[in-house]
């Protein structure tokens, strides 16, 4: 695949899923995966990319008081601090089920990017105490799989606002961007220590996913009507899903 066409895909990617609270890693992880770079390179640079993404969205959504800040303090603390731990426990996996565990969760994606609706929260006015705790251990178990996966986490971040935190469904995807920066910044920290970076790659690719950040941001806070545009992108999760449980056919 040639250079000019994966960063095509970095922006596109960043474009898209910054509109959804989710980053770009959902398709960076398994595309350097599928292009076989090293395992320690692929996750680096798709942590990497997806912190870039998300500062990106994030900057537009700051601007627009559209992130809780006080709800995402403590799952900022908890997944920063998790998002290491996953790292290194990459390296303890074996490839194959680290590819299978990869499928499954772009498989959720899909099916969210595909089947879910426009669902605002119920109201619900809950503890400072419940908030809390309950962003914290969001955030740890959050952090945990972003660190371990290269995906940053926020295929988990938003409905877990939405349904667990009642948080109302813009509010949770730019929260969830907000995140996700430091989640995937530690991550990337992590794997950096653990292996080679192509920082010549991923400061080139930087520059489309940080483009493609401030788009999707800015489609989003204005008027964001993605459901068709979700749904090719759920078919696209979906081919890659095919592509990884084929490799991971070849293990047996």
């Amino acid at each position: 695949m040639s250079l000019a066409l994966i960063f095509a895909i970095v922006f596109f990617s960043s474009f898209i899923l910054t509109m959804v609270g989710l980053g770009g890693g959902l398709i960076f992880s398994p595309l350097f995966i599928l292009l076989e770079f090293p395992l320690s390179t692929a996750l680096s640079a798709s942590l990497f990319l997806n912190a870039v993404a998300a500062a990106s969205a994030s900057i537009t959504y700051m601007r627009k008081r559209m992130v809780d800040l006080p709800l995402a303090l403590p799952l900022i603390v908890s997944s920063a601090i998790a998002a290491p731990f996953g790292a290194m426990l990459s390296h303890l996996v074996n490839l194959c089920i680290f590819m299978a565990l990869l499928a499954a969760v772009v498989f959720i994606a899909a099916l969210r990017m595909l089947f879910s609706k426009s669902i605002e929260a119920a109201p619900k006015e809950l503890s400072t105490f419940q908030r809390v705790a309950g962003g914290a251990l969001i955030g740890a178990l959050v952090g945990l799989i972003a660190g371990l996966l290269g995906i940053g986490g926020g295929v988990f971040i938003v409905p877990l606002l939405i349904y667990v935190l009642k948080v109302p469904t813009k509010t949770a995807a730019a929260t969830s961007m907000f995140i996700v920066v430091f989640s995937s910044a530690t991550g990337f920290v992590a794997h950096v220590s653990l292996g080679e970076v192509d920082w010549k790659f991923i400061m080139g690719a930087a520059v489309f996913s940080f483009a493609g950040g401030q788009v999707g941001s800015r489609i989003m806070t204005e008027k964001l009507k993605g459901k068709t545009v979700r749904r090719i992108f759920g078919g696209v999760l979906l081919i890659f899903v095919l592509k990884l449980l084929q490799k991971v056919w070849t293990c047996f």
